[in-house]
């Protein structure tokens, strides 16, 4: 663990002195060791990290900064990516058990409580709305409400990938517009058709969507093992830093 540590803070501390970021020399802690246990916590201590205020502000001071941390990963997972496939797909994070919607305080309002089909109940929160590569590696990420629908959530992507880039991902994504749209700009996207779809496939070509559709899966997986059972957080923003610091924390995990 201490290798990957360092590792880290080296990511880090070099990511800072190539943008040039300032810091008060009053600071007794950088922003690059703030980084590092932030991340560490995410990764080994299920986001357990201290709680003291004044921790809690410089994180959220320096949140776009783990934003630029993981584009910029994002950007070295592109260049691996020989054969330019992505997928796209969305998890659910809870944001507390349905039996305590009531007295949720920090998403108010039935946009919050979405549908896992495949477990048959509902939950309360977001959705991570991701694109990895063929190898897992994400690229792209936002969050949305739960009730969101993966429909609409496939025109907020920026799909800012090469082009010829080719993109599946499972039935929900289907939207025509956005796909002829796509192909103008030289990007197939392909999801997987429904049985009654006007715009059908060939079956090596549904072969082929539904064996890349696993590695999306696999990421997700990966995720969830580095959530704790449930999120500690006081205010929506708060929540929301830490779901994209273990979206960070998993890109992250793919340098080992």
């Amino acid at each position: 663990m201490d290798t990957q540590i360092i590792v880290i803070f080296c990511l880090c501390a070099d990511m800072l002195k190539s943008l040039h970021h300032y810091e008060d020399t009053q600071c007794r802690m950088t922003d690059a060791e703030v980084m590092t246990t932030a991340i560490v916590a995410m990764l080994y201590f299920k986001g357990n990290f201290c709680l003291a205020s004044r921790f809690n502000r410089r994180l959220h001071r320096i949140a776009d900064l783990f934003l630029t941390l993981f584009l910029r990963l994002g950007e070295t997972w592109k260049k691996l990516n020989e054969r330019s496939v992505y997928v796209i797909d969305s998890y659910p994070i809870a944001v507390c058990d349905n039996i305590r919607i009531k007295r949720s305080k920090i998403y108010p309002g039935e946009g919050y409580r979405g549908y896992l089909p495949s477990k048959k109940r509902y939950f309360y929160g977001l959705r991570i709305h991701i694109m990895v590569t063929e190898q897992g590696e994400p690229v792209e990420f936002f969050l949305a409400p739960a009730a969101f629908s993966d429909t609409g959530a496939l025109r907020q992507y920026h799909f800012d990938v090469p082009e010829h880039s080719w993109i599946t991902g499972d039935k929900a994504y289907t939207d025509y517009t956005v796909e002829d749209l796509m192909r103008e700009a030289g990007i197939e996207l392909l999801p997987m058709r429904k049985k009654n779809s006007l715009r059908p496939v060939p079956p090596y070509m549904a072969y082929l969507q539904a064996s890349v559709r696993k590695v999306v899966e696999t990421t997700g997986s990966l995720i969830e093992r580095l959530l704790p059972k449930s999120i500690h957080a006081v205010t929506a923003k708060g929540f929301e830093l830490k779901v994209a610091l273990f979206v960070l924390a998993c890109s992250i995990n793919f340098l080992w």
